[in-house]
């Protein structure tokens, strides 16, 4: 049965190249995040993504978090894959299969981010290979 936490977390993106032509924009960005609570760890990433002056957007990320899930240290790594259209969104990311290390090997899971107030949080449902 799969464990669920949460708790928040910060993030800071750079944009590392922009370009437009067309109506369609692209952007590679760095990810440099640092979770709080039963996570407590930081990540560094890349995130691609791209939109339109019509409010379509689609974005994937790959990030590698390390630092303590519940006492475990080890490290893995998220994939983001987000659509967002003027009417839907849909965001899914994912622990990347057999990413997991030190106490965290056999990780699978997959999280939701949560904004309210202005903070970002997250809520992280997972399994390890051993339990």
């Amino acid at each position: 049965m799969p464990v669920q936490v949460q708790g928040r977390f910060e993030v800071q993106l750079q944009p590392q190249a922009q370009a437009a032509a067309d109506g369609v924009s692209t952007a590679r960005l760095s990810i440099d995040k640092r979770f709080f609570g039963e996570l407590e760890a930081t990540s560094q990433g890349e995130m691609l993504s791209v939109g339109n002056e019509t409010g379509s957007a689609a974005y994937v990320a790959m990030e590698r978090v390390t630092g303590t899930l519940q006492g475990r240290s080890g490290s893995f790594v998220l994939v983001h894959n987000g659509l967002m259209t003027p009417d839907s969104q849909s965001l899914t990311i994912s622990v990347a299969p057999g990413s997991g290390t030190g106490e965290l090997a056999g990780l699978d899971g997959t999280m939701n981010i949560v904004i309210a107030d202005g903070e970002h949080g997250y809520e992280f449902s997972y399994t390890l290979g051993d339990e």
